[in-house]
């Protein structure tokens, strides 16, 4: 089992690969990496081991461990699984969830994520995944909130790309019209809003993968995920 050092490492290490800190494709240099943490190689490789079952990054025998690639068709099939899980998890909650549940979830997490004018990029993914993660887990399986858990973290820097890119008011006008729809238990309306407000063509995928690229390589991640929010877009 691994122990409190290993976990924190973990967490580190898996903060820069999901912001891509660590530049997608890129050999790790394990030594570099473990003098910038302060840590040996042994709880590092621990971290990563785990990351890699997470596939956060690729390990090649001989060769050592490799930070995930960011391209357009990969993303996209995440998308589309996301999609699908999202779109199955929302058609359970209305059928599994209590009346004080959907009212918790209407309180604590679509109210408090509706208004993003001020936020950085970042804190509005986070509250956009919060209500997100809230709707699956009122379907009941925890298995579909983990899968869905995981595919979060591997998209996020996408989502950011998005979220600086996309018509906001658009996208609230479809959370309004999800959280009604639970509310009044209608799952083929919840769906049909759910999986439109998720899906993403190929063209939208490529546009926001070039502009990741673009800003990890010229300008570094956190020029995006900093990014205030001014007001939501038409």
């Amino acid at each position: 089992m691994a122990g409190p050092r290993v976990d924190d490492i973990y967490d580190q290490v898996k903060a820069m690969a999901v912001s891509f800190r660590l530049r997608p494709g890129d050999r790790l240099n394990e030594v570099a990496l473990s003098k910038e943490l302060g840590v040996s190689r042994t709880p590092l490789r621990e971290a990563l081991n785990r990351l890699v079952a997470e596939r956060l990054f690729d390990f090649r025998p001989g060769q050592g461990f490799f930070c995930r690639p960011l391209d357009a068709q990969g993303v996209f099939d995440l998308f589309e699984l996301r999609q699908i899980i999202e779109v199955a998890g929302v058609r359970a909650a209305c059928s599994k969830a209590s009346d004080k549940d959907l009212l918790l979830l209407r309180d604590e997490l679509y109210a408090t994520g509706i208004d993003i004018t001020g936020l950085t990029v970042e804190e509005a993914v986070n509250r956009d995944e919060a209500f997100h993660l809230g709707v699956a887990a009122l379907s009941g399986n925890a298995e579909l909130l983990q899968t869905l858990t995981r595919i979060n973290e591997r998209i996020r820097y996408i989502r950011w790309i998005s979220m600086s890119m996309d018509r906001l008011h658009r996208s609230k006008d479809e959370h309004k019209r999800v959280m009604q729809a639970l509310l009044d238990r209608d799952a083929d309306e919840a769906a049909r809003t759910l999986g439109t407000h998720i899906a993403k063509r190929m063209d939208q995928v490529q546009e926001a993968v070039r502009k990741g690229i673009s800003s990890i390589y010229m300008d570094g991640p956190d020029v995006i995920s900093t990014r205030i929010i001014e007001e939501a877009q038409t």
